[in-house]
């Protein structure tokens, strides 16, 4: 095909899609703005839903699909909604599902950024700068930080929540914070922990806070630890490990939170936990000080169509959200394995874009809301609404067990 698409930004969505477009016959590059592939390799388990799955499944090459599933977690496929004091409300358990392009899967953000990065030399770039770009009669010109130049007919913004390409496309597009503040962290495991490596837990404290936990259990398969010597604890590859997020409105926090290092981090939380269930105060005690951080919590405001043309967006650059479902990196997928449907097809190429665009609109900012009101159910301060959440979860495992 005579298509010369640009991507900006070399994250989940953007790699995504290069892989699809590469397998269509499409020529792609990818602009990094990162100096190196391990510069800022960093992160938690990112939970990969049937919608991601099937985006990778479809876009990438069979042997980088391969690598993806060798790299997922062992998971048991449980759900659980407790209190603080670990007593069970409900247990969801979801049956395997014998199609993995159809399934669940746990992965190390790392480990999913070193899948997408191999197979795409010659088409990823790093330490690429973007600047802005320049709509012309022949296509757009990119314009980088170090004085390059890139042209092509289209120009894929998938360069995060603070995307410049989004910034120049719809300059009145805007992110608001929702005034929620999480702290996160991993705790390394070697072995059984109980109901924190049976699956993802969502705790439901007194009213004004939440928190959760999940598991991420590498498999007994050799991992490529390339980031080790970067930071051994924030980029360590090859232990398992149960991730945790404590949230609350930022006025629930002390004073000077953003000054505090990761042991200050562990501190607060620890003092706010107090009188909580054992297992759940060891699971922050003794995480180390690198592993804990401070998340503000975003989100995007969805905007009204507009005009399609030769530059367009994907994932967190049009549609970010709160990571309260666990569904942004998927959604990012989801708009990877569509745009990629939609340029493969062939045809006029804008006309191709503005049917992506408004099928993504329709999803992502349905995905938007829906995240957005399960962050303020999860710091929820109404003491009448957490005793109806509590209830509510108590009759579903109820049921559950009924049906089981």
């Amino acid at each position: 095909m005579n298509l010369r698409v640009a991507v900006v930004g070399g994250g989940t969505g953007g790699l995504c899609l290069a892989h699809g477009l590469v397998r269509a016959g499409v020529e792609v590059a990818v602009y990094e703005r990162s100096r190196t592939r391990t510069e800022r390799l960093q992160g938690y388990r990112v939970h990969i839903d049937p919608h991601g799955a099937a985006a990778l499944h479809e876009c990438l090459p069979s042997d980088a699909w391969q690598r993806f599933l060798a790299t997922t977690g062992e998971s048991a496929h449980e759900f659980a909604f407790v209190t603080e004091q670990l007593r069970e409300l409900a247990v969801m358990r979801e049956p395997d599902a014998a199609d993995p392009a159809n399934a669940h899967h746990s992965v190390s953000r790392i480990s999913l950024h070193q899948v997408l990065s191999t197979g795409l030399d010659g088409i990823l770039w790093h330490d690429k700068d973007f600047v802005r770009y320049e709509p012309g009669p022949k296509g757009v010109t990119l314009h980088f930080a170090d004085g390059t130049t890139a042209d092509a007919d289209l120009v894929i913004g998938a360069d995060g929540a603070n995307s410049r390409v989004r910034a120049q496309l719809l300059p009145h597009a805007r992110r608001v914070d929702t005034g929620i503040v999480v702290i996160a962290g991993k705790y390394p495991v070697s072995g059984d922990f109980g109901r924190f490596t049976a699956g993802p837990n969502y705790v439901l404290p007194p009213p004004g806070a939440g928190m959760f936990t999940t598991p991420h259990l590498f498999p007994q398969v050799a991992v490529n630890d390339e980031t080790a010597a970067v930071d051994p604890v924030l980029f360590e590859n090859t232990g398992s490990y149960v991730m945790w997020g404590y949230g609350a409105r930022a006025r629930r926090f002390p004073s000077g939170l953003s000054e505090l290092d990761g042991g200050g981090l562990r501190e607060t939380v620890l003092e706010l936990t107090r009188g909580w269930h054992p297992d759940l105060v060891c699971l922050v005690e003794e995480s180390p000080d690198g592993s804990v951080s401070r998340l503000p919590i975003l989100t995007s405001i969805p905007v009204k169509p507009w005009e399609p043309g030769p530059v367009s967006l994907l994932g967190d650059a049009v549609h970010s959200m709160t990571p309260f479902r666990g569904i942004g990196a998927n959604t990012a997928l989801r708009d990877a394995q569509l745009l990629c449907r939609k340029l493969s097809a062939g045809g006029d190429v804008r006309v191709a874009v503005g049917e992506y665009e408004r099928e993504m609109r329709k999803y992502g900012f349905k995905a938007v809301r829906t995240s957005a009101r399960s962050a303020e159910q999860f710091v929820s301060e109404s003491r009448l609404g957490r005793v109806a959440t509590r209830g509510m979860f108590r009759a579903m495992g109820a049921v559950a067990k009924l049906r089981g």
